[in-house]
């Protein structure tokens, strides 16, 4: 301890590097409002028909006032620290993807640390958009690997909806709110295997912030053109990485964009027995906060067990990608 009274992480941490890390704990927040395709439709001037055939949403989850980015993100953590028995005290650093905060100062991961009452943790914010969660997945499993942190909470949380138009057809009916947390601690083997990650910033406008709107707006088609081819390599690179085999896996958890690009990708895996998870059904596209609250809902469904390995892939506006082969807590 300081004579403030505070401790520094790096004295918290110290020790040899650890031989792995692995996810302790998840935790999710779903928030209250579900907003069906009947709505939807109805504000983006197309049918329920055409949602579901174009994206595959049935519903998605709205936040309403209260439920804002960062207290979403202290919910899902709490959850994960408690998945996980371990306190708030002892994490060791906070890290938030999210790109979806109303103001950049101060950062959302200092807010965080407060609602949980981890006050001695350093936190700083991610954006990589969509793949944000498995950035920080991996700059977690790197900080407890090298013995700078032992415990790490990665979050992600969103709110969509502020930044998308519920007229505009191709991202009103799509984009939606939630968060989600895994916490990352020293393990004895591997539980996160190394990230394959990259961008192709030559195409980061195919989805941006408009400049004359203030809006989300993508251009769908394209991306999912690039999604579906560009993407097969990185996923052969991840299991390459871990010296899996893709039959080898049990699961496959896919940034949420849409039903359409989960299914082919689900099929360029190449591995029939994996779970695929389609959390989008039911969630819509909640950008970082997408590929936890997928591997969340596959654990809560009872559909993975301990130590089943798991492809974790996000991708999206940069255009970002990243994917890890994790163990299951």
């Amino acid at each position: 301890m300081t004579e403030s009274g505070y401790r520094t992480t790096a004295i918290a941490a110290g020790g040899s590097p650890a031989a792995g890390a692995r996810i302790a704990g998840l935790g999710a927040y779903r928030p209250r409002t579900v907003v069906d395709n009947e709505q939807a439709a109805a504000a983006a001037g197309v049918s329920p028909e055409w949602i579901a055939q174009r994206v595959g949403v049935q519903e998605r989850r709205h936040a309403t006032e209260s439920e804002t980015v960062i207290s979403m993100a202290v919910e899902a953590g709490r959850e994960a620290l408690a998945a996980a028995g371990t306190g708030a005290d002892s994490v060791d650093v906070v890290i938030l993807a999210t790109c979806s905060l109303p103001t950049a100062v101060p950062n959302g991961a200092a807010r965080v640390i407060a609602g949980l009452g981890c006050r001695a943790a350093a936190g700083f914010d991610l954006n990589a958009v969509c793949a944000g969660f498995n950035h920080a997945l991996a700059v977690a499993d790197g900080l407890v690997r090298s013995a700078i942190a032992r415990t790490v909470l990665v979050v992600g949380s969103e709110r969509m909806t502020d930044w998308v138009s519920a007229h505009d057809r191709d991202t009103g009916p799509i984009f939606a709110d939630g968060a989600a947390a895994a916490l990352v601690v020293p393990a004895a083997r591997p539980g996160i295997f190394p990230v394959a990650w990259g961008s192709d910033g030559r195409r980061a406008d195919l989805i941006r912030i408009g400049v004359a709107t203030g809006r989300l707006e993508m251009a769908g088609r394209e991306v999912f053109g690039w999604a579906v081819t560009a993407l097969t390599p990185v996923i052969r690179a991840a299991c390459a990485r871990a010296d899996v085999e893709p039959g080898e896996l049990k699961g496959f958890v896919p940034h949420q964009a849409n039903l359409r690009i989960i299914k082919a990708l689900g099929a360029a895996v190449g591995a029939a027995s994996a779970i695929t998870a389609t959390d989008v059904t039911h969630a819509g596209n909640t950008c970082a906060a997408s590929v936890p609250l997928a591997l969340h809902a596959l654990h809560r469904d009872g559909q993975l067990a301990a130590g089943d390995l798991v492809l974790l892939l996000g991708f999206g506006a940069g255009l970002s990608y990243a994917a890890q082969v994790v163990l299951s807590p």
